[in-house]
């Protein structure tokens, strides 16, 4: 077909532009993937040294390439950089990546002004993928190559990007004057730039200091484990936590019953008010609502019974069932609370504010607090995705709109297109539980689209879906959390709606009990192709 001859422009080789690539190919086209590192697998190439997978690798899995024997249950981050690589090769993936090729800038051109598209009734004004031909991306990207580069621009007639959220540009707090890194005699460094190191330099870094660790998300727990490996009790690492995360040490509730069949079934998705399920739908929510928050504190007394979070101040302040809803939910690095109670690891419980001095931090003011003495502060304070996809276009009005506002949630119709922006897909922005999962089904739905299976509705309707969708974000994962866009909650549901806008049949088990009891996960999914 006609349309398969366009030109298709992936950024990013993780793992959603692995999954974008393929099923592209798949469907007879032949995009173009630009990867500014060396090598196929996004983050999991730059990590710490003892970052294993979150989930069992039978739940973080492409739908139709399974693991091999040898991998852990949990695999190291060089398993899952394997597999990733292998799953490129073996549906000709690799052949489509220009490696040390990084987008500086992507800017639409076309016959059409730059704010046609507020008139749209329909998506790129006829809602054909590709629009009416005369639009198409420009993109500047700059090769590296041994130890010079060069500058090219490129025309796409359709741009995808997949480069997450969790890279890119750091989270850096701010600080008063006087109170910021400026002050400390020793080195402030980002979780990031620890994560870029060769393992044997990030291991140098951190030996025979004295480290603070300033974050409260699985990083932080991570970092500050390998620091108290290196360095035992001799030179304990501080770990300055705000806000606790509920970290599990494994998904077996009660020894026995795995957690997905409480958090990721069906049937769980029934307590769920749901958007655009209707009103039948929220009202069953409610009524069974009691039982969800039932199953929430009864896993929350295993888990607080069997992990000490309560004794070293570490309990959460929000329940179980919002950590699912809002993403907030990891895996605890090995014999981490054994650390903290051999002294190897000191965790400190911030309530107020935190600034530096000249020999290492003052927490809640310094006047009544406490001083903190390091040599080395490592921030693990997240990052900031919105800026990193604001800054790849040169257009300011989609500079504005690209990543909507603080009181929004990012305005993607199915977590994938911006209804006022053509030819133009997100994939892997909106988190999951298993992320690999989420983000190969929207490559699916993508690659159908553009291959003309089905056609999106008006852009009236698409921003009234991406509103109540915010909507359901914003109750789900709290004013601090709404904008992460994250799908744990109702990830069965959202799937629901790919599976219709594609013409596939949404159930996907065998049987009822099945269907509504057993978890679900990317296998379910394998034959939509």
């Amino acid at each position: 077909m006609e349309h398969r001859t366009k030109r298709v422009a992936i950024v990013g080789a993780g793992t959603s532009g692995l999954a974008a690539c393929k099923h592209l190919l798949a469907r007879g086209f032949r995009p173009v993937v630009f990867e500014a590192g060396e090598s196929i697998g996004g983050l999991w190439t730059r990590t710490l040294a003892s970052t294993r997978l979150q989930s069992p690798h039978v739940a973080y899995r492409f739908s139709d390439f399974p693991w091999p024997d040898s991998a852990d249950w949990y695999p190291r981050h060089d398993q899952v950089v394997d597999y990733l690589a292998a799953y490129a090769r073996r549906f000709g993936v690799e052949e489509r990546v220009r490696f040390r090729s990084k987008v500086l800038a992507a800017e639409y051109v076309g016959a059409a002004d730059d704010t046609a598209a507020s008139g749209w009734e329909l998506w790129n004004g006829n809602g054909d993928a590709f629009g009416d031909g005369s639009g198409a991306w420009r993109l500047t990207v700059r090769h590296e190559h041994d130890d010079s580069g060069i500058t090219k621009t490129y025309e796409f007639d359709f741009l995808i990007l997949c480069i997450g959220r969790f890279s890119g540009v750091p989270n850096i707090p701010a600080f008063p004057p006087g109170g910021g890194p400026d002050v400390f005699r020793g080195r402030v460094i980002h979780s990031m730039e620890l994560s870029d190191m060769d393992d044997a330099d990030a291991a140098a870094l951190v030996k025979g200091k004295r480290v603070v660790v300033v974050g409260s998300g699985k990083s932080a727990f991570d970092i500050a484990a390998e620091c108290a490996e290196a360095n035992g009790i001799e030179q304990p690492c501080t770990m300055i936590c705000r806000s606790p995360r509920w970290l599990l040490h494994h998904t077996d509730v009660w020894g026995k019953v795995n957690i997905g069949y409480l958090y990721m079934n069906r049937f769980a998705e029934l307590m769920v008010r749901k958007p655009g399920a209707g009103s039948t739908s929220n009202l069953l929510a409610t009524l069974l609502a009691p039982l969800g928050w039932l199953i929430s504190k009864l896993t929350e007394a295993y888990y607080k019974k069997e992990i000490p979070m309560e004794e070293h101040g570490m309990a959460p302040e929000y329940g179980l069932a919002r950590s699912f809803s809002s993403c907030l939910i990891g895996m605890l690095p090995e014999r981490f609370y054994d650390m903290v109670k051999e002294g190897s690891i000191v965790i400190k419980k911030l309530r107020g504010s935190v600034t530096f001095c000249d020999d290492g931090l003052l927490l809640d003011g310094g006047v009544s607090g406490e001083r903190v003495p390091a040599e080395l502060v490592i921030l693990a304070t997240g990052f900031r995705g919105d800026e990193k996809v604001r800054d790849m276009f040169a257009s300011r009005r989609v500079r504005e709109i690209v990543a909507g506002t603080p009181d929004t949630t990012v305005p993607l119709y199915r977590e994938c297109v911006h209804p006022r922006i053509p030819q133009m897909a997100v994939i892997g922005y909106a988190e999951s539980l298993t992320n690999i999962y989420a983000c190969e089904m929207m490559a699916k739905w993508v690659a159908r689209l553009l291959d003309g299976a089905f056609r999106l509705p008006g852009v009236r309707r698409m921003e009234e879906s991406v509103a109540e969708w915010g909507r359901y974000m914003r109750r789900s994962g709290g004013a601090e959390h709404f904008r992460w866009s994250c799908l744990g909650a109702v990830n069965i549901w959202y799937n629901d709606q790919l599976c219709r806008d594609m013409g596939c049949n949404s159930r996907r088990k065998k049987g009822l009990l099945a269907e509504w009891f057993h978890p679900y996960g990317a296998v379910d999914y394998a034959d939509i192709l």
